[in-house]
């Protein structure tokens, strides 16, 4: 784990709970203690308080008797303790309004007279900068996801359904990474337009157009990507395709420290409006992709969603993509890494 930079990251969550006028910060979220701490426990509380006179905070994590030993090994320098014996003070506390709303009532019943401030965007601004051993994970998960990809497609045959692609898929990923980093979407020919179709039975004949979602998990971080096999395409598939190639490449020539998410979002969507098929993107064109698949920043059409502004090592994704239900879909995924001047392409497979 990258525990300096981590380090450098709970100081930044120290300066959000000053601004904020916090005496304590609970965190709920597996990912974001894993983010914080290198710990990742699917059963913990995260409890960072504050000193009146701006010291050092007191940071503990609260889990049971199952992860003792693994917070010892992993964090040993991290106090732990048991979750039973949680006891919270403070008059205002940070937490994630992400959380269940039975675990938020828990948090709440121990600390009745405690007012809760949602700091939920304070800590996904936090996560969306990666730290250098974060990138490397991730730009190795990339890699990987290119050489499956290149190796599965090369296996698929006529005759296969799309369960059966999956299956390929899944088990190169198993066998050389960890595993998925979500559920691969396999679509043959017209289910390419449902934009998150599951794999079923339906058969590949060896013409049709083929559209493959896909991430490996590697290091406990994510990476995606969405590639299209085509054999015959028809007029209007070329058509189409063209211009969702022509949309990716412009949003990756424009990505670069300073801009938002919407402002990105807008040079591809731009792209595809004036192709005639603006009514045909209807999902955003990215998300950020870390310890998991879907987080900050988000490059989107919605301007509030979209308004975190990009600084490097934020990784996001560029997804454009046209679905025309009945008859075709096609979206050409890339994952890229902000950098000083512009973007490096992880996904760098034609």
């Amino acid at each position: 784990m990258d525990m300096k930079n981590m380090e450098s990251r709970m100081e930044e969550l120290a300066k959000v709970a000053r601004k904020r006028r916090l005496d304590r910060v609970l965190v709920c979220n597996q990912a974001n203690i894993l983010a914080l701490t290198g710990v990742n426990c699917d059963s913990a509380i995260l409890s960072v308080e504050f000193g009146a006179r701006g010291g050092r905070p007191a940071v503990s994590l609260y889990t049971d008797f199952r992860y003792f030993s693994m917070v010892h090994r992993v964090a040993p320098k991290l106090a732990c303790r048991d979750i039973r014996r949680i006891k919270i003070a403070g008059s205002r506390i940070g937490y994630e309004s992400t959380v269940t709303h039975a675990r938020y009532l828990a948090l709440a019943k121990k600390a009745p007279k405690a007012k809760f401030v949602d700091i939920s965007g304070d800590i996904a601004q936090l996560r969306a900068v990666k730290t250098p051993g974060e990138i490397e994970g991730i730009r190795a998960a990339a890699k990987l996801n290119c050489e499956i990809w290149k190796d599965a497609s090369a296996r698929f045959k006529a005759g296969m359904t799309e369960r059966d692609m999956a299956r390929i898929i899944k088990k190169m990923m198993i066998d050389r990474g960890e595993g998925e980093a979500f559920e691969t979407i396999v679509c043959v020919g017209k289910n390419a337009a449902e934009c998150h179709h599951e794999p079923d039975d339906t058969v590949w004949n060896g013409r049709d157009s083929v559209l493959v979602d896909m991430g490996t998990k590697l290091g406990g971080v994510c990476s995606d990507m969405t590639r299209n096999l085509v054999v015959r395409p028809s007029k209007l598939y070329k058509k189409v395709y063209a211009l969702v190639e022509k949309a990716n490449r412009a949003a990756i020539a424009a990505a670069k420290p300073g801009m938002t998410g919407y402002a990105l979002d807008k040079v591809a969507r731009d792209v595809i409006r004036k192709g005639g098929f603006g009514k045909c993107f209807g999902h955003s064109l990215g998300h950020g992709v870390g310890y998991e698949v879907h987080e900050a920043p988000m490059a989107t059409q919605n301007r509030k969603k979209g308004s975190m502004v990009l600084k490097p090592g934020m990784l996001v994704t560029i997804e454009p993509g046209i679905y025309l239900e009945g008859n075709l879909g096609v979206r050409i995924e890339d994952l890229i890494l902000i950098t000083d001047t512009g973007c490096e392409v992880l996904s760098n497979l034609t």
